[in-house]
Formats: structure tokens, sequence, C-alpha cells
């Protein structure tokens, strides 16, 4: 299918163009929803009863800077298509309710409609990268602003008063995946004296855990596969031969996902995580492995090609292989 009939079939109908008219009461209430939902998931993180209505304001810190990661990274993507005068939607901000009391970040993310023909690589590539720099400059400054004011071990035993007697703290049962991001923030910042809680506790620390998922869903964004952002920067800097990179990209993360369950079958393992096989179910079967073509295959320029060698940089740095483990 060339260009020209791709996009001949993605022209909106009538009915189409009334069911995507601006509604801001629905952006609004799906900020609400997600600001509750992400606060309850915060005072969760801190081991307090979430559905106690006294305790809600323990979880503000968490909720705000989440909230705010996700607007970055959606109106990042805005601005740039506002810039190229695509029509565009206003984020849809995706709330997760808690249940059962397990904790988790609250909300699924946010994502904007994009509702006009992407007319160049160009265009593709300044709409798709604009997300994740500015949300990664975020998620930076979160990372360094709560390594910079790290707690003492005092705010940990306030959290778990029975650590005070025992010689070491426990590995819990959910632990954080490094990054190399974090390790490199963490040797330049902290000082080797001060106390570093384990990856088992970080969840515990509002700008920790919101820089730490700000990175995770930054290097999520930046898979340079299909129509997540990094597909459209690979599909823009490389043409037709982006496909070998989605390949070898949906490979990796099919063999770490299957790595991920070895410990089932009682094979311990500190590499693999069973979250990337259940994207890489996602990225063939529904956002699919290929890019769509755009109309006008003009070579980006090489100041773009820079920007875009950067946004595999971010990735690197960004990218876990074992973001979660549950110790059972």
């Amino acid at each position: 299918m060339s260009a020209e009939e791709y996009y001949r079939g993605q022209g909106e109908s009538p009915l189409i163009r009334k069911i995507y008219r601006p509604k801001y009461w629905l952006h609004i209430l799906l900020f609400l929803c997600t600001l509750f939902t992400t606060t309850v998931a915060g005072v969760a993180w801190l081991n307090i009863n979430p559905f106690e209505l006294e305790n809600f304001h323990y979880g503000l810190p968490y909720s705000i800077l989440l909230i705010t990661f996700l607007t970055c990274h959606e109106f990042g993507h805005y601005f740039a298509a506002k810039y190229h005068r695509l029509k565009v939607t206003l984020p849809f901000y995706i709330p997760l309710p808690l249940f059962g009391g397990v904790p988790h970040f609250g909300t699924l993310g946010a994502v904007i409609r994009i509702r006009s023909l992407v007319p160049n690589k160009k265009v593709l590539f300044d709409v798709g990268i604009t997300g994740p720099i500015a949300g990664f400059i975020f998620a930076f400054g979160v990372l360094v602003y709560g390594l910079l004011n790290l707690p003492g071990i005092e705010y940990l035993y306030e959290i778990h008063p029975e650590y005070r007697n025992m010689a070491e703290i426990p590995e819990g049962n959910l632990i954080f995946g490094q990054t190399l991001m974090l390790w490199l923030l963490k040797n330049i910042l902290v000082s080797p004296d001060a106390f570093f809680p384990p990856m088992s506790e970080i969840y515990h620390y509002p700008y920790l855990t919101v820089g730490w998922f700000g990175m995770l869903v930054t290097a999520i964004n930046l898979l340079p596969v299909g129509q997540l952002d990094g597909g459209h920067i690979s599909y823009a800097m490389f043409g037709k031969k982006h496909i070998y990179l989605a390949h070898l990209v949906f490979s990796i993360l099919l063999t770490i996902g299957l790595l991920g369950l070895l410990p089932i079958l009682g094979i311990a393992t500190t590499i693999g995580w069973t979250g990337w096989l259940l994207w890489s179910v996602i990225l063939f079967f529904l956002i699919k492995l290929e890019h769509p073509p755009v109309p006008d295959q003009t070579p980006l320029d090489p100041l773009r090609m820079r920007i875009g060698w950067t946004a595999y940089l971010m990735l690197i740095l960004c990218f876990s292989p074992t973001p979660v483990q549950l110790q059972m």
C-alpha cells in the first residue's frame, strides 16, 4: 500500500468529526479521577490505609508529581502538533482504581489523539520526540531532587517500625528494577556514607518513585516499534529500514519476557520480566511492528538525526530488563 492510499483511507467522515468534537468535560473528569486514584495510590505506597479520608493528603506529593510528569509528556506532543498545525485533542488521563489494597501507580498514563494526516518525516519526528524529551527532563529533575534531599533511615523506620530491631533491612516482596540512569545519579549525588534505601523500599519515597516511574514510561515510549513514540522516531530517521530495528527490539523483549517465566518453573533468575512478554503481545497484535508510511519521504536534516540518536541514549539510560520483581 502506498502512502497516498494509506492516508486516503484515514480521512474523517462527518460522523467521525462529530464524535471527536472537543469534550472538555471529559478531559476534566478523567483528570480529576486520575488525580484521585494516584493520590490513593500514593497513600498506599506509604503503608497507610488508603481508604481512610484523613490519610488522603499523604498521597498528594506523589500524585501531583506523577500527574505533572504525564502532563509534561503529553503536552510535549500537543504543542509540537499545534506548532505544525495538526488537529490534536487534549490529553485523556487514564485512572486506575486501587483494588483490594494492592499498591500500584494509580494510572495507566495519558494519551492524546492526532486527527490530522502527518505530512512528512520532519513533522512525524517532531511530534514523536517532544513528548519523551519533555517527560524525561521532568523525571530527571524529580529524581535529582529526590536524591539530593533523601531523608535518613528514621523516615523508613516510621513506615516500618519493625525494622528498628533488625540487623539489616529485609528484602521486600516488591522490588523495583535498577536503571543505568538511577545508578549513575545515585553514585554522583549520594554520599557513600549516606543511607540509601534498598530497591524493595524505593516506593516509599515519592520523588524517587515518580522519577523511577517516569524513566520506565519514557523507556517504553521510546521503544522503536510501530506507532510508539520510538517507532515514529525510528521511521522518520531510517524510513523503510526501521522494520529491522523493530524486529530486533521485539525479539529482545520477547526473550526477556520468556526469561521472566523461569521462576515459575523453579529456576532462579534476576533477569526477565513477564511484563515484557505482555508488551510483546501488545506490540505484535495491537500496535504492530511496522510503522505506516507518510506521504513525503524527504530525509531528516542532520540536527534532527543527532537529536534522534540522543533519544536512543535516553532509552538505554531508562530501560530496565527487570523493572519489577515480585518475591513470593
